[in-house]
């Protein structure tokens, strides 16, 4: 479980930052092995990530290098607290959390996908190959099509999120790419990582 002195929401200079481990953290990343039968899942507890939002957003990410493509849905956080994530049955689809920056702006902007969900691939299965100088592409509502570079990216586990780095204000625009990575715990329906990767505006 994602302690609860992570899931606290930071206010900087009037920008809040959720400095929480994301819903992918602990059971939003998808599994390697299909959904267990319904009598033994637990009950929903995520929002509607589909409300449509009419503000300045990122609406595509594109990253040449691993063959990932997605629309990007608007998310917010679920009634628990955690960033709300598309459901596993649809691995395939990325999203923005909502109470990030916009990609582009000042400060870094969240982009969270599967690694996998009912035994297929998620849009971020292969994120974990991504490295310095490899290129990430965001489309904007406003017409707007971004190029990101890959700074560095690591894999951490999930008790050793790096809150502050993924999180914390930045002086200029930068993407932080999030699933999760690692080993499955069958007990806990869990990976036991997080794979990051920090990318800069170029």
């Amino acid at each position: 479980m994602v302690p609860r002195s992570k899931r606290r929401l930071l206010r900087r200079g009037g920008t809040v930052v959720a400095a929480l481990l994301l819903a992918l953290t602990s059971a939003g990343c998808g599994s390697s092995e299909q959904p267990a039968p319904a009598a033994e899942q637990s009950a929903p507890t995520s929002v509607p990530v589909t409300k449509p939002y009419d503000k300045l957003r990122p609406t595509k990410v594109s990253i040449p290098k691993i063959g990932a493509d997605s629309s990007l849905l608007a998310v917010a956080v679920n009634t628990k607290g955690e960033i709300a994530v598309p459901p596993a049955e649809n691995p395939m689809q990325a999203a923005w959390y909502r109470l990030s920056p916009v990609p582009g702006e000042t400060g870094p902007a969240i982009v969270l996908g599967h690694v996998d969900g009912g035994g297929e691939p998620g849009i971020f299965n292969r994120l974990h190959e991504l490295a310095a100088g490899d290129e990430i592409l965001v489309e904007r509502s406003d017409g707007k099509r971004l190029r990101f570079v890959v700074d560095h990216s690591l894999q951490v586990p999930k008790e050793e999120f790096p809150t502050e780095a993924v999180y914390g204000n930045t002086d200029k625009p930068q993407l932080r790419l999030i699933t999760c990575g690692g080993v499955f715990d069958r007990a806990e329906h869990s990976y036991e990582d997080n794979v990051i990767v920090y990318a800069n505006l170029a």
